[in-house]
Protein backbone atom coordinates (compact mmCIF):
# COMPACT_ATOMS: atom_id res chain seq x y z
CA UNK A 1 0.00 0.00 0.00
CA UNK A 2 3.00 2.40 0.31
CA UNK A 3 2.87 3.23 -3.32
CA UNK A 4 -0.51 3.67 -3.45
CA UNK A 5 -0.02 6.27 -0.07
CA UNK A 6 2.83 8.55 -1.62
CA UNK A 7 0.90 8.55 -4.80
CA UNK A 8 -1.64 10.17 -2.87
CA UNK A 9 0.17 12.16 -0.99
CA UNK A 10 1.69 13.65 -4.69
CA UNK A 11 -1.49 14.08 -6.04
CA UNK A 12 -2.57 16.11 -3.42
CA UNK A 13 0.81 18.07 -2.83
CA UNK A 14 0.75 18.97 -6.59
CA UNK A 15 -3.13 20.55 -5.93
CA UNK A 16 -2.31 22.01 -3.33
CA UNK A 17 0.02 23.57 -5.18
CA UNK A 18 -1.32 24.66 -8.11
CA UNK A 19 -4.37 25.92 -5.06
CA UNK A 20 -1.72 28.06 -4.09
CA UNK A 21 -0.18 29.69 -7.45
CA UNK A 22 -4.03 30.33 -8.30
CA UNK A 23 -4.77 32.56 -5.03
CA UNK A 24 -1.66 34.11 -4.93
CA UNK A 25 -2.64 35.18 -8.80
CA UNK A 26 -6.44 35.83 -7.08
CA UNK A 27 -5.26 38.04 -4.06
CA UNK A 28 -2.73 40.12 -6.09
CA UNK A 29 -4.62 40.92 -9.11
CA UNK A 30 -3.03 44.34 -10.86
CA UNK A 31 -4.61 47.15 -11.43
CA UNK A 32 -5.45 46.61 -15.26
CA UNK A 33 -2.96 48.25 -17.97
CA UNK A 34 -5.89 49.32 -20.89
CA UNK A 35 -5.09 49.33 -24.30
CA UNK A 36 -7.32 49.53 -26.99
CA UNK A 37 -8.38 46.03 -28.45
CA UNK A 38 -10.23 45.51 -31.68
CA UNK A 39 -12.28 42.34 -30.83
CA UNK A 40 -12.25 41.05 -34.48
CA UNK A 41 -8.46 40.46 -33.97
CA UNK A 42 -8.60 39.42 -30.29
CA UNK A 43 -11.26 36.69 -30.44
CA UNK A 44 -9.26 35.48 -33.59
CA UNK A 45 -5.86 34.85 -31.88
CA UNK A 46 -7.95 33.40 -28.81
CA UNK A 47 -9.55 31.03 -31.21
CA UNK A 48 -5.83 30.12 -31.64
CA UNK A 49 -5.28 29.00 -28.38
CA UNK A 50 -8.88 26.82 -27.67
CA UNK A 51 -11.57 27.00 -30.28
CA UNK A 52 -14.78 28.04 -30.31
CA UNK A 53 -17.54 28.96 -32.91
CA UNK A 54 -19.05 32.68 -33.47
CA UNK A 55 -22.38 32.98 -35.74
CA UNK A 56 -21.42 36.39 -36.11
CA UNK A 57 -17.72 37.54 -36.70
CA UNK A 58 -17.25 41.66 -34.60
CA UNK A 59 -16.92 43.79 -37.24
CA UNK A 60 -13.81 45.01 -37.76
CA UNK A 61 -14.40 48.40 -35.86
CA UNK A 62 -15.48 47.19 -32.22
CA UNK A 63 -13.26 47.94 -29.85
CA UNK A 64 -12.85 48.28 -26.04
CA UNK A 65 -10.42 48.97 -23.56
CA UNK A 66 -9.07 46.37 -21.77
CA UNK A 67 -5.98 44.77 -20.66
CA UNK A 68 -5.30 41.99 -22.98
CA UNK A 69 -3.06 39.82 -20.54
CA UNK A 70 -5.89 39.61 -17.77
CA UNK A 71 -9.36 39.54 -20.21
CA UNK A 72 -7.00 36.96 -21.93
CA UNK A 73 -6.84 34.86 -18.79
CA UNK A 74 -11.01 36.05 -18.03
CA UNK A 75 -11.79 34.36 -21.29
CA UNK A 76 -9.97 31.76 -21.57
CA UNK A 77 -11.12 29.85 -18.08
CA UNK A 78 -14.80 30.73 -19.53
CA UNK A 79 -13.59 29.13 -22.84
CA UNK A 80 -12.33 26.01 -20.75
CA UNK A 81 -15.37 25.78 -18.64
CA UNK A 82 -17.43 25.53 -21.43
CA UNK A 83 -15.41 22.78 -23.27
CA UNK A 84 -15.69 20.84 -19.93
CA UNK A 85 -19.10 21.23 -19.65
CA UNK A 86 -19.69 20.12 -23.15
CA UNK A 87 -17.61 17.27 -22.40
CA UNK A 88 -19.06 15.84 -19.67
CA UNK A 89 -22.76 16.30 -21.12
CA UNK A 90 -25.44 13.41 -23.24
CA UNK A 91 -24.01 12.98 -25.49
CA UNK A 92 -21.02 14.81 -25.18
CA UNK A 93 -20.39 17.72 -27.52
CA UNK A 94 -17.59 20.61 -28.51
CA UNK A 95 -20.46 23.03 -28.64
CA UNK A 96 -18.64 26.25 -27.42
CA UNK A 97 -19.58 29.62 -29.17
CA UNK A 98 -19.21 33.33 -28.15
CA UNK A 99 -21.27 36.42 -29.32
CA UNK A 100 -20.41 39.25 -29.26
CA UNK A 101 -23.32 42.55 -28.88
CA UNK A 102 -23.01 46.50 -28.93
CA UNK A 103 -25.79 47.58 -26.93
CA UNK A 104 -26.38 51.30 -26.06
CA UNK A 105 -24.24 51.67 -22.97
CA UNK A 106 -22.48 48.56 -22.84
CA UNK A 107 -20.42 45.60 -24.86
CA UNK A 108 -21.72 42.25 -24.44
CA UNK A 109 -19.90 39.08 -24.77
CA UNK A 110 -21.31 35.69 -23.95
CA UNK A 111 -19.92 32.48 -23.53
CA UNK A 112 -22.15 29.59 -24.86
CA UNK A 113 -22.41 25.75 -23.89
CA UNK A 114 -23.74 22.71 -24.25
CA UNK A 115 -23.30 21.34 -21.09
CA UNK A 116 -25.86 20.27 -18.57
CA UNK A 117 -26.37 23.95 -16.94
CA UNK A 118 -26.18 24.62 -12.62
CA UNK A 119 -28.67 24.37 -10.24
CA UNK A 120 -29.69 27.24 -8.22
CA UNK A 121 -27.46 26.34 -5.60
CA UNK A 122 -24.34 26.81 -8.51
CA UNK A 123 -25.58 29.49 -9.99
CA UNK A 124 -26.34 31.30 -6.63
CA UNK A 125 -22.06 30.71 -5.71
CA UNK A 126 -20.44 29.83 -8.96
CA UNK A 127 -18.75 33.00 -8.79
CA UNK A 128 -17.71 32.80 -5.14
CA UNK A 129 -13.96 32.52 -4.28
CA UNK A 130 -13.12 28.67 -3.26
CA UNK A 131 -16.30 27.24 -4.72
CA UNK A 132 -16.35 24.29 -7.37
CA UNK A 133 -17.95 21.18 -8.34
CA UNK A 134 -14.95 20.13 -9.99
CA UNK A 135 -13.28 17.00 -7.87
CA UNK A 136 -10.00 18.86 -8.13
CA UNK A 137 -10.96 22.37 -9.03
CA UNK A 138 -10.06 24.92 -6.53
CA UNK A 139 -12.91 27.28 -7.33
CA UNK A 140 -10.59 30.42 -8.29
CA UNK A 141 -10.90 30.45 -12.02
CA UNK A 142 -14.69 32.22 -12.35
CA UNK A 143 -13.89 34.10 -9.88
CA UNK A 144 -10.45 35.59 -10.66
CA UNK A 145 -12.48 36.14 -14.18
CA UNK A 146 -15.39 38.58 -12.17
CA UNK A 147 -12.52 40.10 -10.47
CA UNK A 148 -11.09 41.09 -13.40
CA UNK A 149 -14.24 42.38 -15.24
CA UNK A 150 -14.82 44.39 -12.18
CA UNK A 151 -11.68 45.70 -12.18
CA UNK A 152 -12.37 46.93 -15.56
CA UNK A 153 -16.54 48.44 -14.44
CA UNK A 154 -18.19 45.34 -15.98
CA UNK A 155 -20.39 42.73 -14.31
CA UNK A 156 -20.73 38.94 -15.06
CA UNK A 157 -23.88 36.69 -14.72
CA UNK A 158 -24.82 33.46 -15.63
CA UNK A 159 -27.81 31.67 -16.87
CA UNK A 160 -28.80 28.34 -17.84
CA UNK A 161 -29.81 28.32 -21.93
CA UNK A 162 -33.75 27.22 -21.72
CA UNK A 163 -32.71 24.60 -24.38
CA UNK A 164 -29.79 22.90 -22.35
CA UNK A 165 -26.58 24.49 -21.72
CA UNK A 166 -25.33 27.38 -20.00
CA UNK A 167 -24.54 31.35 -20.58
CA UNK A 168 -22.08 33.43 -19.40
CA UNK A 169 -22.42 37.10 -19.69
CA UNK A 170 -19.75 39.59 -19.56
CA UNK A 171 -20.84 43.44 -19.97
CA UNK A 172 -18.06 46.04 -20.33
CA UNK A 173 -18.94 49.74 -20.72
CA UNK A 174 -19.37 50.45 -24.25
CA UNK A 175 -16.70 53.30 -25.33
Amino acid sequence: RLPEIFTTIEDRARHLEGFIRGYARFAKLPQPQLQTVHWATFLSSLRQQIPFGMEQEPDEEMSSRIDIAQFGQALLNLLKNAHEACAEADPPNDDVQVQLTRLPQWLRLDVLDRGKGMNEQVLQNALMPFYSTKRNGTGLGLALTREIVEAHGGRVSLQNRSEGGLCVSILLPAG
